[in-house]
């Protein structure tokens, strides 16, 4: 008897994925960038599926697209691929770029984390405390030696301003389809509106993640 229960785990979701899409989505050999706008293709082929919804299949897209293996793929490959593993358009240099930024970030918050979790060994205590002593006599030696003032350091000039002004989007064009700029943090990507409910907007990012925002975080490009 087969179950009517809708996959849980976000990664039985994506094995789910594997076996639907295999000359599509990849576990590690082989990955390359899907092309834009394909959770629409998704979801026409899972239309009436017992097993997963397009909310769960937006999150495995998103784990999916975020994976360093997958942002390699997008700085690397040509082109993109749809459902079959057809090859589709070409990865635009921006892509390129956002995904080389996407993949810096993310490999500077692991080694962080890494970092705070890295247990503190009693011999870099004493070595810590025996340098800062030696360099606290060195610097009493030094303040002797030498009582003219320091010279001030030279004022850096500020950084130009940015003259692009950016406008939001209008209500007319929140619409399927549309490309836009989202605001992500501090930064604004460009994205293309996959689907809108009510405040609720969904948009695909360059590198193909899928992300839910509001209608006053997208901007005309």
């Amino acid at each position: 008897m087969e179950t009517t229960n809708k996959l849980k785990d976000i990664n039985e979701v994506l094995d789910f994925l594997y076996q639907e899409f295999p000359q599509c989505f990849k576990q590690k050999d082989g990955i390359q960038p899907l092309k834009v706008g394909i959770f629409k293709d998704i979801a026409e082929r899972i239309e009436g599926s017992e097993k997963v919804s397009k909310t769960q299949v937006r999150q495995a897209l998103r784990k999916y697209t975020s994976n360093w293996r997958y942002l390699e793929a997008v700085t690397k490959s040509e082109f993109r691929i749809d459902l079959d593993g057809n090859q589709d358009e070409k990865v635009e240099q921006e892509h390129v770029e956002h995904a080389q930024k996407a993949l810096e970030e993310s490999r500077a918050k692991m080694a962080k984390r890494k970092k705070q979790q890295r247990p503190r060994k009693d011999g870099d205590t004493k070595s810590y405390k025996k340098n800062t002593g030696h360099h606290a006599k060195s610097a009493e030696k030094g303040a002797k030696v030498s009582n003219k003032p320091a010279k001030a350091a030279p004022a850096k000039a500020a950084p130009a301003k940015r003259s692009g002004k950016v406008e939001p989007l209008p209500a007319s064009e929140v619409k399927v389809n549309s490309k836009v700029k989202v605001k992500l943090g501090q930064a604004l990507v460009n994205a293309v509106i996959t689907e809108v409910n009510k405040d609720e907007v969904h948009v695909e990012l360059v590198t193909g993640m899928q992300v839910k925002t509001k209608a006053d975080s997208l901007y005309i490009i």
